[in-house]
């Protein structure tokens, strides 16, 4: 908005995302402390005020760069505020409501100047005449009008009727006479001002969300302007920026983008067309030239169904959603390219070794080649093939050379493809490939395939319960793996051992021997069914995801699930490890990419190196670990673990006093935090007694914040004396209670006899 053209503005739930163009990552993060879901937002020109309006009726006015609310008032409107938008002054505030009533605010002085009330519904559309003399305010609601509101009477003066549909923009001339409005009933109008009548209409032939009139004094010749008369250009449903004459009612330019489909009538890319027509619209003239694409971000993905790394170091990742695109994120900067050929929904991605080149296959039934051109970074399709009768649910891509590709489908059948050599340039039409040998596979639907690291086995996943091992020289079947109770969602070969993993619909996944086809190990853990496995750390660990939104970390040779990571609120359908083994992808149906590196896998790993020394009582290095991993929580479990042994008093003081100054000072810091709880307390005071009485005043005082720890202490530990003063006092009266039914008891029987 603005003068700003670093930056990005965009609503997410409660917040307000502030996105760095040059870098693609999230540089500031507003959020409303109430975490209601912001309904509209507005930056002043000055690019100095942003305001936010609430389902919870409120306006809050955010210093943005210090991610900072400076003031918060009541929005008056009854119902949510639809639209908002400041004047070119920086001063004046126009929302819209949801109850057909706008409110002008003067963000100065901090009062409500006008009420206006006419508007018939939601009123989704405001904004100020461009020449502040005039103090015209323009607005839109459902009934498809144009209200033109005079603001030293607070009336209307004029409803502007041309469309049939909802108004989306309005773009003024530079002299302010013209108005241009677009609508969703694919017509722009032209208004003349003066007249308050229309001077045009435009078909458009889509649905329009974004108008911008062309500025005078420039030269546009490139793009088919020719005349002095008035120019705009809109964005609509087909994705791509069109420039129009006014006067002629003609498109004199369309811009070309050489991933879109010659027809895309029903699919809306208004991010990438509004940030362009933004980025131009506040004065990087240059850009009108050939409307060139300089970046493109995707926001929402739906349901992420496989996810790869691609490129020659991993630079980017390829995704596919429920849909029939494919998107290619580069991983420094977030842009986004999108891949059309499939006309259906996108199940499956695999990559080749070297990372330029990845397969997709569909329910359109069909696979697809793509190449990456490493220089630039941009994928092109260069072959396709189709072949299967039903939706086709995995590919595998060769492991040693760029020879072949295997497919596995609903029809229950696999099929060896032969790659096309040469391959077509850039800007050839993809060559089709042919299948060079089908097997009928399974008896249900084949879930998964997979290549082995030599390229001489294939093994599939079926959903009738067994995974298979074929021979790729001539496909003959070489054993059967049963096991699985339910369908095998995923099958992986090892990239060390001559073992293969599965998992399965039933929670576990399985581990097995290729030569003689038993079963070497079960992992169990999760609560439903396993979609994905790998091999991670060079074949030593496995990591899955589930229907239970989970990612685990197991360790093959200890049979373990060493760490459990939460980061997902839905199935977690993709999962895939980078070349170096030191980053891993997971995509979701929560519609979230998430992105891990080796320093948690790592820490994982210490986890599991800490069991063992606790199981050895090696407990100094376990304590060390702990520290090491900042876990006060950790640290406790070696602490408690020491104490229970029968010389833990002994043991604790030995293991304590062999630690380093820094580790020391971790500890007392640690062991504030234990104090504050009852359940650990104990341990908190064994540990002080410990450090207080064979450490000086002096030594300890050069502690780093021991004052501030010592002091916190103080509260929690007089808290804890006197709770056990008044444990102390109730087991005295049990103890008296108890001597006086002895006493009674003793009484009755001497009576008896």
């Amino acid at each position: 908005g603005g003068k700003v053209q670093q930056y990005i503005f965009c609503t997410c739930g409660p917040r307000v995302n502030i996105l760095q163009i040059d870098t693609g990552k999230i540089i500031h993060s507003i959020e409303q402390d109430d975490q209601e879901d912001i309904t509209s937002f507005s930056l002043s020109p000055d690019d100095e005020i942003l305001v936010t309006a609430s389902r919870a009726l409120l306006l809050k006015q955010w210093d943005w760069k210090q991610e900072k609310c400076t003031r918060s008032w009541r929005a008056i409107h009854n119902v949510p505020v639809a639209s908002m938008t400041f004047d070119c002054t920086s001063t004046l505030l126009a929302t819209g409501g949801c109850d057909g009533t706008i409110k002008l605010w003067d963000v100065v002085k901090q009062y409500c100047t006008h009420n206006l009330k006419g508007s018939s519904g939601v009123v989704h559309l405001v904004e100020f005449h461009p020449d502040i003399s005039r103090l015209q305010l323009f607005s839109s609601s459902v009934d498809c009008g144009i209200r033109i509101w005079d603001l030293r009477t607070s009336k209307c003066i004029c409803v502007l009727e041309s469309h049939y549909s909802a108004v989306t923009s309005l773009a003024f001339s530079p002299d302010g006479q013209t108005l241009v409005s677009s609508g969703r009933d694919k017509i722009c109008s032209v208004w003349d001002l003066k007249k308050k009548a229309v001077k045009r209409t435009v078909p458009v032939y889509e649905a329009v969300e974004g108008v911008v009139v062309l500025p005078g004094k420039s030269d546009y010749s490139q793009m088919g302007v020719k005349g002095e008369g008035l120019h705009f250009v809109t964005a609509g449903s087909k994705g791509v920026l069109r420039v129009w004459d006014s006067s002629s009612a003609r498109c004199v330019f369309t811009q070309t983008l050489p991933d879109a489909p010659a027809l895309n009538t029903e699919e809306v890319h208004l991010l990438h067309t509004r940030y362009n027509l933004n980025l131009i619209h506040i004065g990087t003239w240059s850009y009108w030239a050939c409307f060139s694409l300089l970046m493109k971000f995707v926001g929402y993905n739906d349901d992420i169904l496989d996810v790869k790394f691609l490129g020659k170091d991993d630079t980017h990742i390829v995704v596919s959603t429920n849909s029939s695109q494919l998107k290619v994120f580069e991983l420094a900067t977030n842009s986004c390219q999108i891949l059309y050929g499939h006309t259906d929904t996108i199940l499956s991605i695999d990559v080749f070794r070297k990372g330029s080149m990845f397969a997709s296959c569909a329910k359109d039934k069909s696979l697809r080649l793509w190449k990456m051109d490493l220089k630039s970074g941009h994928v092109h399709c260069v072959a396709q093939g189709s072949g299967h009768s039903n939706a086709v649910g995995s590919v595998a891509c060769s492991r040693l050379k760029k020879g072949f590709l295997v497919s596995g489908s609903q029809d229950c059948t696999i099929k060896l493809w032969d790659l096309p050599d040469p391959l077509p340039d850039v800007g050839c039409e993809p060559v089709l490939m042919t299948a060079r040998l089908t097997e009928r596979a399974h008896d249900k639907d084949v879930n998964s395939v997979t290549i082995s690291p030599n390229d001489k086995l294939l093994a599939s996943g079926s959903q009738d319960r067994t995974a298979k091992l074929w021979s790729l020289a001539d496909m003959s079947l070489l054993g059967v793996f049963r096991g699985h109770s339910r369908g095998v969602w995923c099958v992986q070969f090892s990239p060390v051992d001559q073992v293969l993993a599965t998992a399965s619909a039933d929670g576990s996944i399985k581990i097995w021997s290729i030569q003689e086809f038993s079963c070497l190990r079960t992992f169990d853990g999760h609560d439903a069914s396993v979609l994905k496995v790998i091999f991670v750390s060079r074949g030593t660990q496995l990591v899955s995801s589930g229907s239970d939104g989970l990612v685990k970390l197991w360790t093959i040779k200890t049979n373990e699930c060493v760490k459990t990571f939460d980061a997902h609120q839905d199935k977690v359908w993709a999962l895939h490890g980078s070349s170096k083994d030191d980053l891993m992808v997971t995509g979701s149906a929560d519609s979230t990419i998430t992105l891990w590196k080796e320093c948690e896998m790592k820490q994982s790993k210490l986890q599991q190196e800490l069991s063992n020394l606790l199981h050895e009582k090696k407990y100094l290095k376990a304590l060390g670990i702990a520290i090491s991993l900042d876990q006060p929580h950790t640290a406790l479990r070696v602490i408690r673990e020491i104490r229970q042994q029968e010389d833990g008093v002994q043991e604790l003081e030995k293991t304590l006093l062999k630690l380093r100054q820094d580790q020391k000072e971790s500890v007392l810091r640690f062991s504030v935090v234990w104090n504050t709880n009852s359940r650990s307390c104990l341990d908190a005071q064994a540990v002080l007694q410990v450090l207080l009485t064979h450490l000086s005043p002096e030594e300890i005082l050069q502690y780093q914040g021991t004052r501030t720890h010592l002091e916190g202490l103080i509260p929690y530990t007089e808290r804890h004396m006197q709770r056990i003063g008044r444990l102390l006092q109730a087991s005295m009266f049990l103890d008296y209670m108890w001597q006086k039914i002895d006493l009674a008891i003793y009484r009755r029987s001497c009576c008896r006899r």
